[in-house]
């Protein structure tokens, strides 16, 4: 943990940190930026879920994967990117904050759920009729996403309030 602390100790003394803490505009405008990418990210991905899961079964799931996950990548990086920045003006806080290390371990694992979502077989085939033999495996990765998402979204907000 040393290392952790002195990483985030000069990050909280650097210039960036600084700037964020004091300004009037940026770091509301960067929160903004943050809810933002948080609603295209969940606003993309909970559609996508339920097809999985196996609501709106007339929509083939080619023409929602092609329009939401794009979507859905452009929310994460927006997030992520203005996180970090969110991050910068209290790390010293935030590397001792219980809910942090949860949002964090979340955030990895519905991440990773994506990737192995998108690594599985027949996805780029968009196999998803009845019977399938990877439909139950689909069901599972749509609504562990609903879960994760939602765990990610609730600890970042339980953080705000502390």
């Amino acid at each position: 943990m040393p290392v952790v602390d002195a990483l985030a100790t000069a990050l909280q003394a650097s210039g960036l940190s600084a700037l964020l803490r004091s300004s009037v505009w940026l770091y509301p405008l960067v929160n903004t930026g943050h809810v933002v990418g948080i609603a295209l990210l969940f606003g993309a991905i909970v559609p996508l879920d339920l097809r999985l899961i196996g609501c709106f079964s007339r929509t083939p799931l080619e023409h929602l994967a092609r329009t939401l996950v794009p979507v859905s990548v452009t929310g994460l990086v927006l997030a992520l990117s203005t996180g970090s920045l969110l991050f910068a003006t209290r790390p010293l806080d935030y590397v001792v904050e219980p809910l942090f290390g949860i949002k964090l371990a979340l955030l990895s694992t519905a991440v990773l759920n994506a990737l192995l979502l998108r690594l599985a077989p027949g996805w780029r085939r968009m196999e998803l009729a009845q019977g399938a033999p990877h439909q139950r495996v689909w069901r599972l990765h749509g609504l562990l996403s609903i879960v994760l998402w939602l765990g990610v979204i609730t600890a970042g907000r339980l953080i705000g309030y502390r």
